[in-house]
């Protein structure tokens, strides 16, 4: 165990349950059931110790900036009275500069949370996986039904020249069921400044859709015909997250994706009781390895230590890790055995960062 650096990113559950089934969430689909014991919505009360906490936090480490996230579930069932009143707390509280996103699955994203998120200063991501066969294969209502018709609606207005200025980006995760381009084209149509790919998440004892346990790499033959299209558009106004991070870091720069290098400054989650823990996708895959047992109501975030992150041999001695960092954590469980292997896409990984290095190598080449 180690001491956390100053946490300079929170990811605040403000509502712990959400209005859709896909049956890719990592929440509500793996093994995390906590939920089913905590507030569906974080109380006033909570949502008050929470803000002293960062103003406490930001204070003791000299921090001039800090980021939040609201997240869920799906934080917009939290209402616009109750986002509106946290971020308005935190920015007389908290004596640093408070910046806002809210990642929503866009359902509920209607005028009027884009008016208040535009009057607040509230950048707003939003899920949507790419065409609408695609979208609606696993981001379903509780009914059954798809929810792209909605989303892309949604995401139609905050592209508009109303509420474009508070577009933080989309996110997609990758399904190999979809074609590559396709998707990330359709992405496109919307003008985000940012897209995120997300692998699905799995492990070495439930791995991914279509990730077998051999040498083949689907989830690199995807992302890389994606990668090759944005990298030669030549100065693409969107930027795709995971590719910018790769470009980074064989470059000798420093990580800002979970699971791609280590992270310099972790986020820290909040839950809707005030539990304070590690990250939620680990939680995803085994609970206890995020518990830190302490709460905003009763403890300082400097109380939080870190785990070593114990790498895989095989991991230390790769040319890629460099690039790669192991991946998730998440990705390298097995159960019974925890976290020291390496991904359940390593291969998927090599093969990508590789090809990433391969084509700034040529480029540099020329330069010369």
């Amino acid at each position: 165990m180690r001491s956390a650096p100053p946490f300079r990113q929170f990811v605040v559950k403000v509502h712990g349950r959400c209005d859709l089934a896909c049956d890719y969430c990592y929440v509500y689909e793996m093994a995390d059931r906590r939920w089913r014991s905590r507030p569906a919505l974080m109380s006033e009360r909570t949502a008050a110790d929470l803000v002293a906490r960062i103003a406490e936090h930001v204070v003791a480490h000299g921090i001039e900036r800090v980021e939040v996230v609201l997240h869920g579930g799906e934080p917009l069932l939290a209402g616009p009275a109750r986002i509106e009143a946290l971020v308005r707390a935190a920015r007389a509280v908290v004596p640093a500069a408070v910046g806002f996103t809210v990642q929503t699955n866009g359902v509920r994203l209607d005028e009027r949370f884009l008016r208040l998120f535009a009057e607040l200063n509230v950048r707003v991501g939003v899920s949507l996986d790419g065409t609408k066969a695609g979208h609606d294969r696993h981001r379903k209502r509780h009914n059954g039904a798809g929810s792209h018709d909605a989303v892309a609606a949604a995401v139609r207005k905050l592209a508009g020249p109303d509420f474009r200025h508070i577009f933080a980006g989309l996110l997609c995760v990758v399904d190999l069921a979809a074609d590559p381009l396709a998707t990330y084209r359709e992405l496109l149509r919307f003008g985000p400044p940012e897209v995120d790919f997300l692998l699905p998440h799995g492990t070495w004892s439930q791995p991914p859709p279509g990730r077998r346990p051999d040498s083949s790499t689907p989830y690199a033959d995807w992302l890389i015909p994606v990668f090759d299209e944005w990298y030669g558009s030549g100065a693409p106004t969107t930027s795709v997250r995971q590719f910018s991070e790769m470009v980074t870091l064989w470059l000798g720069g420093a990580s800002g994706v979970e699971g791609l290098g280590p992270l310099t400054s972790p986020p820290v989650v909040v839950g809707t009781d005030g539990a304070i823990e590690l990250s939620d996708i680990v939680a995803a895959v085994d609970p206890s390895a995020v518990d830190t047992g302490l709460n905003v109501a009763t403890d300082p975030f400097d109380a939080v230590v870190l785990p070593e992150q114990v790498l895989s041999p095989l991991c230390v001695a790769c040319p890629v890790l460099e690039a790669c960092g192991g991946g998730h954590p998440a990705h390298r469980y097995r159960a019974g055995q925890g976290f020291a292997h390496p991904s359940v896409y390593c291969a998927d990984l090599y093969r990508l960062t590789s090809h990433v290095r391969a084509r700034l190598a040529h480029d540099l080449a020329a330069l010369r």
